[in-house]
């Protein structure tokens, strides 16, 4: 473990220690942070692909102490570096992604039209190879006793870390911070499409149990039909319905302890940036209005903790870049909670 004796945790945070101005190694680090630099099948807003590079930078803003969890940071955070290969895979992938998407949008058929047809091949095939990426590197960080989390990228970058997850701890259950249910059998003929994580999650991963989504508030009648055929393995709580219980005098402590009920022992946050209300990203793929602050959030999650369930892993995903640094710093400011709250649960 480093010697913290004299870092300043007080002092600006220093540009030549890592991810919040920490001064860990990769190998001293009890987390370790994976950027997934991939925004390929993104449907409306781009640019988080380079997110991770902005909320890094961000992070050396943000005051190292957390009243949840202050000593997790004393364990060590790290953040890998971003793999420009994989940047530039998602960038060629995307300019693709964009053409297509403009074609079938004028109600063109793919299959009439080769080019467009040889595209869709290669994005799919991009995001296995994406997958397969991920599920390697967090694969060999859990091998090596590390606490991981995942910063996108898109929606569809956590897949690979969810299929190494349940090989080391075999049944588990998710809680989904979205706007949305990602829940599409394919969108845009995309297999792996943001849109779609949740859905391949649920069909190729056999332990995880449950999903518990919390906020969503835009949904299609494909996705509403799955939830009310999965026999409770997806439970759902709207956001439109979370505020109408509120409005009648339930309160977030209420709400937020019946939806730790439904989750199992195991628990992964699966954290769309875009389940917080737009003001704080209001640069995120595809914004929604509605949605939570994020100390509800931090609330939901610390009372996961508290009930003595195990958090195995986290993402956060789908932070935008616009022309200020707002999405990263409250992007940033997320991701410490997360950080921290992790690492606390296994104090």
């Amino acid at each position: 473990m480093s010697d913290i004796s004299q870092f300043d945790a007080n002092a600006v945070g220093n540009p030549n220690n890592n991810i919040f101005g920490l001064p860990f190694s990769e190998d001293e680090a009890r987390l370790v942070i994976l950027p997934v630099p991939w925004e390929v099948t993104v449907s409306y807003g781009a640019s988080t692909s380079r997110a991770a590079e902005h909320v890094y930078k961000a992070s050396k803003q943000v005051d190292i102490l957390d009243n949840d969890g202050d000593k997790g940071w004393k364990q060590g955070f790290f953040m890998k570096e971003v793999d420009r290969r994989i940047l530039m895979k998602s960038d060629y992938l995307r300019k693709e992604a964009e053409l297509y998407i403009d074609y079938i949008s004028k109600g063109e058929a793919v299959e009439k039209n080769k080019f467009m047809c040889k595209s869709l091949k290669e994005i799919n095939e991009g995001s296995i190879m994406l997958n397969q990426w991920v599920y390697e590197q967090s694969k060999d960080l859990l091998e090596r006793g590390k606490l991981v989390g995942i910063l996108g990228g898109d929606h569809s970058t956590p897949l690979g870390y969810l299929k190494a997850l349940s090989e080391k701890h075999g049944a588990f259950g998710i809680l989904q911070i979205d706007a949305h249910c990602d829940l599409r059998k394919s969108y845009e003929y995309f297999k792996y499409s943001h849109a779609s994580v949740m859905y391949n999650a649920l069909n190729e991963i056999p332990q995880l149990e449950k999903l518990v989504q919390v906020g969503i508030r835009d949904y299609c009648e494909e996705e509403w039909d799955y939830i009310c055929n999965s026999n409770y393995r997806v439970i759902t709580y709207l956001d439109k319905s979370i505020k109408e219980r509120a409005y009648e005098g339930e309160t977030w402590k209420q709400i937020t302890d019946e939806i730790v009920n439904h989750l199992p022992q195991k628990v992964y946050i699966s954290f769309d940036i875009d389940g917080l209300d737009r003001k704080l990203c209001p640069n995120t793929g595809t914004p929604v209005p509605g949605g939570f602050e994020i100390e509800e959030m931090a609330y939901l999650i610390k009372k996961i903790s508290d009930s003595g369930r195990e958090l195995i892993g986290f993402d956060l995903v789908e932070i935008g870049i616009g022309q200020t640094d707002w999405d990263s710093n409250v992007g940033a400011r997320a991701l410490w909670r997360l950080c921290n709250l992790m690492v606390r649960n296994h104090s």
